[in-house]
């Protein structure tokens, strides 16, 4: 089965609300890449691998996982992998 990499996005933290369920967002047909809190911004984005935005979603939904926006994402650095090569005016 071939994943594809997607973005989850949640806003403006409610009190009293966790980011623990995020590790939740692997499950056995997605795996969670990494996490990362802005707080300046009070934003977190977690980096979830799937077949599809979907599933993504529903896994999202049953961890408890707030998601405000969802999308298609592509890596530029992997964290465990090299920096890919520049292709173009891509950023």
């Amino acid at each position: 089965m071939s994943t594809r990499l997607f973005v989850l996005e949640r806003y403006d933290r409610v009190p009293g609300e966790s980011d623990e369920p995020v590790a939740a967002l692997t499950s056995g047909a997605t795996r969670l890449r990494g996490a990362v809190r802005i707080p300046a911004d009070d934003v977190v984005l977690a980096l979830v691998e799937g077949p599809d935005a979907e599933t993504v979603a529903a896994v999202a939904a049953a961890a408890g996982w707030r998601v405000d926006r969802l999308g298609p994402a592509e890596w530029i650095a992997a964290p465990d992998c090299p920096a890919s090569p520049p292709q173009g005016d891509r950023l």
